[in-house]
């Protein structure tokens, strides 16, 4: 498996004072929004060169970005890796003894497949691996709903 960083996922409450700063200050292009709706999320990328940055905001009071927001205020949530075949590069990862908060992907933004990484196994750090695209999961499966949101490290 070899990964390559696809984007940072930053946590934000105030998405205009994120914009000043991303968009405006440092000169990123903004990508239309995207509602993630069984992570309860609005996703804003920003071009960052081969990389982007990611601006998340909640979309209900209830979505876990919301609760990473209350208890940690905004800032870095997630890094992204991105795989070319991610069924594949969970397999390894469990193998090789990785904690996972997915062993099977979901549907993420951009029609991508998305798995994340418990943040024990990262350093502390919640990791998201993605594969770009319109995947298939085979029998794997990527539904969606209480059991495949986005679980911050505060609360694992």
């Amino acid at each position: 498996m070899k990964a390559t960083i696809d984007h940072i996922g930053i946590a934000v409450g105030d998405l205009e004072a994120s914009l000043k700063m991303f968009r405006d200050a440092l000169g990123l292009e903004l990508a239309a929004p995207e509602d993630v709706p069984s992570q309860r999320v609005r996703a804003h990328f920003l071009a960052a060169g081969p990389a982007s940055v990611e601006l998340v905001e909640p979309t209900s009071d209830d979505s876990p970005i919301a609760a990473f927001l209350a208890k940690r205020g905004p800032g870095l949530h997630h890094v992204a890796f991105r795989v070319d075949d991610i069924v594949a590069a969970l397999a390894e990862l469990k193998t090789r003894g990785v904690r996972l908060i997915d062993e099977t992907p979901r549907r993420g933004a951009h029609d991508s497949l998305v798995a994340f990484i418990h943040p024990a196994s990262a350093h502390g750090v919640l990791v998201e691996l993605k594969q770009v695209g319109d995947g298939e999961v085979g029998d794997a499966g990527c539904g969606s709903g209480i059991g495949n949101e986005i679980v911050p490290a505060w609360r694992i």
